[in-house]
């Protein structure tokens, strides 16, 4: 006697249907990010390694800081941050099995978007610029006149303002309102919590920075954050960055020759 298991005209069983698709939330999220961030901080400090190991006098910690402050060790720095965290990037997105540039919000803003998002930024950036005159504040922080200085003595004044201006927008907006915003915002916390924690997160990148400069890349963090949410692009982030980051080059540069 046959049992229905066994019985040869019924229907082969069906395939298990494949896992969809689906960003990482807020667990997976958070340990990709940090994962991430630990490969962009390798790919900087093998520069700085490599400025120690070429260096043939004695290891000293005033030497470590005396590189770290170098315009081109913070330039290269900068540049070879790119690639590694990229990687991380790549590599935690196949495994959502989204596609990289879907995950990414890799798609083109509409003009509308990119100019109210810079005449916003410019509105922010200015009432900084109040804020710090009427506190009686320089507007650019020290440590960014001492790299722009010492990269202008080595002749590497381009190199870090493309490191500047170009890479660590495009990699800091991939990893915050990139991947860190879209899988956060999938999960508990929503658009609104993703926002400000990605915020948080990328002026907690900002360390060389004072209190004052942390409340201003916070805000600037919030606008772009909203503006990725809206938009649905980090281009239009990356874009705002940049050109934020112009400005402030622009004004240091300035400054330190004025010095």
């Amino acid at each position: 006697m046959s049992t229905p298991d066994s019985d040869p005209l019924a229907p082969p069983p069906l395939p298990a249907a494949p896992h969809p698709p689906q960003a990482w939330k807020f667990i997976g999220t958070s340990l990709w990010g940090i994962a991430v961030f630990a490969a962009m901080f390798a790919g900087q400090l093998s520069v700085l390694a490599y400025f120690l190991i070429i260096d043939h006098a004695p290891f000293s910690f005033d030497k470590v800081a005396e590189l770290a402050g170098n315009g081109l060790t913070v330039a290269l720095s900068v540049v070879m941050g790119l690639p590694t965290a990229l990687l991380a990037l790549w590599i935690a997105i196949r495994l959502s099995r989204v596609p990289f540039a879907d995950y990414l919000a890799l798609r083109w803003p509409s003009w509308r978007y990119l100019l109210l998002g810079i005449v916003a930024l410019v509105a922010l950036v200015m009432g900084w610029e109040g804020v710090f005159y009427a506190i009686g504040r320089e507007s650019s922080a020290e440590f960014m006149v001492g790299v722009m200085k010492s990269a202008r003595a080595e002749s590497a004044l381009w190199l870090l303002v493309v490191a500047f201006c170009v890479v660590a927008p495009l990699t800091e907006e991939l990893l915050t309102r990139g991947f860190l915003y879209r899988g956060w915002s999938e999960s508990v916390l929503r658009p609104t919590g993703a926002i400000v924690l990605s915020s948080l997160m990328w002026t907690a990148m900002h360390l060389q920075y004072d209190l004052f400069f942390f409340a201003e890349v916070f805000s600037i963090g919030l606008l772009f954050g909203y503006l990725r949410y809206r938009s649905g692009s980090i281009w239009l982030t990356v874009i705002l960055h940049g050109l934020n980051n112009l400005a402030a080059t622009l004004q240091t540069l300035w400054i330190s020759g004025q010095s």
